[in-house]
């Protein structure tokens, strides 16, 4: 009976990419924004200025992306009452590891931003 009442039925496999694109998103912008402005300062060690700011604001996006996907994720791996380990041939078992597999991927996408983000607070100036 389980089988036929998922709470979703083929989004979950586009919800396991999220949160590494997500990271791949961050990281694209971050790098392309510092980039380009430094390539338009004047001089070698100019700070960063506003593009700190724009920055800072690709971070806490990227990861409220992540903890929203993250906390979903958690609840379809919650979902039902089935014990551990989620192993079985059944649409529910597959949809809390799909939820399990999202999470493991959501948790280091989350590590990933953070260490991309620490170039942000050691790095001022385009040197």
């Amino acid at each position: 009976m389980e089988d036929t009442v998922l709470p979703e039925s083929r989004a979950s496999l586009w919800l396991l990419t999220s949160g590494p694109a997500t990271w791949a998103v961050h990281f694209l912008l971050s790098y392309v924004t510092a980039a380009v402005w430094c390539a338009r300062a004047a001089t070698v060690a100019a700070p960063l200025g506003t593009a700190r700011v724009a920055l800072v604001a690709y971070t806490v996006v990227a990861l409220a992306v992540i903890v929203g996907v993250g906390w979903r994720s958690w609840r379809q791996h919650q979902w039902g009452d089935a014990e551990l380990p989620h192993d079985d041939a059944s649409a529910g078992d597959r949809h809390r590891f799909l939820g399990f597999a999202t999470l493991l991927l959501c948790g280091l996408s989350f590590v990933a931003v953070v260490y991309s983000a620490l170039a942000i607070g050691l790095i001022g100036t385009c040197r």
